[in-house]
């Protein structure tokens, strides 16, 4: 698809650095190398349907746009698409001809409802209610500076061990037990309520930034019962999910993993931490603020249904 200077094609492995840049571009608080992105359009998505279109302008990617079918869910017919523009190259109708070029993918792969993500701000809410998108949830991001000292670890209570995830690295399946239980209570329009193993491995565990040494896993007389897990970028950590299992919750396992995670985190010379949650998530509100996350952006969901 050509539109004056603007040509929008698929993803190449050599646009990795460029699709990162925009996706990074006034928004530090995300977190995506390079090698994560030709992973991700480089790895088996037999139902997943996964694309990376980008947007060039006299041959240089000035942004892109991710999108796939929501897989770990019992709903059908619901897809993901969130895009980035470098900030010098927004309205030139780049973002509009990512998004038409991730609406028309989906379509054909039976997608009747498109959500994405938008940073909160009134351009960017504008531009997607024009497209005819509604707003959904909301979702704050905090940001920590691991240069200032952080909480001190308490002590563990009886059975309880910190233990990183690489212990499990040749069997994950105790961790993916956890993840599967806890997601389904994950804040969101979409039950996480279908979560496959197999998908979780290729999705999730097997991701090139996801560190083993810094998901901290909290260990209930043997038993993996809450995790964190922490992926990286350069001097950056991002918190990517935080899970507990519904039978020891109320315990503070989950806290007691992401301040570990940190502590390693901070050890090991990383200098920002990065999270998110829903506004609604209270409880891991709270443990964010302990730990001494402050709220640096925001983003609302934008919900569309394609004809």
């Amino acid at each position: 698809m050509t539109s004056d200077e603007l040509t929008v094609r698929g993803f190449r492995p050599e646009d990795a650095e460029a699709v990162a840049a925009a996706h990074r571009a006034g928004r530090e608080h995300l977190v995506m190398s390079a090698e994560a992105l030709v992973w991700l359009n480089d790895r088996p998505s037999p139902d997943g349907h996964f694309r990376t279109f980008v947007a060039e302008t006299d041959g240089r990617v000035v942004g892109a746009v991710r999108c796939g079918v929501v897989n770990g869910t019992t709903v059908t017919g619901v897809g993901r698409a969130n895009g980035s523009v470098l900030p010098e190259f927004r309205r030139r109708g780049a973002a509009t001809a990512l998004l038409a070029a991730a609406e028309r993918h989906l379509a054909r792969h039976g997608v009747t409802e498109l959500h994405t993500w938008l940073d909160d701000v009134p351009g960017s809410l504008a531009f997607a209610a024009a497209r005819g998108y509604e707003l959904g949830r909301a979702a704050q991001f905090g940001g920590r500076d691991l240069t200032l000292p952080l909480p001190p670890a308490p002590l563990l209570p009886a059975g309880v061990e910190l233990r990183p995830a690489v212990e499990w690295a040749d069997d994950p399946r105790p961790l993916f037990l956890v993840e599967a239980d806890a997601i389904r209570d994950e804040p969101g329009e979409v039950p996480m309520d279908s979560l496959e193993y197999e998908e979780w491995l290729r999705g999730d565990w097997a991701r090139p930034d996801l560190d083993l040494g810094l998901t901290v896993v909290a260990v209930v007389d043997g038993e993996p019962a809450a995790f964190t897990m922490a992926q990286t970028d350069g001097d950056r950590y991002w918190s990517a999910f935080t899970a507990c299992r519904r039978q020891f919750r109320g315990r503070g396992l989950a806290g007691l993993a992401k301040l570990e995670s940190l502590r390693r985190a901070a050890a090991a010379g990383y200098r920002h931490a990065y999270t998110s949650n829903d506004t609604t998530n209270a409880p891991m509100l709270a443990i964010n603020d302990r730990l001494g996350y402050r709220r640096c952006a925001g983003e609302r969901k934008g919900i569309k249904r394609l004809e």
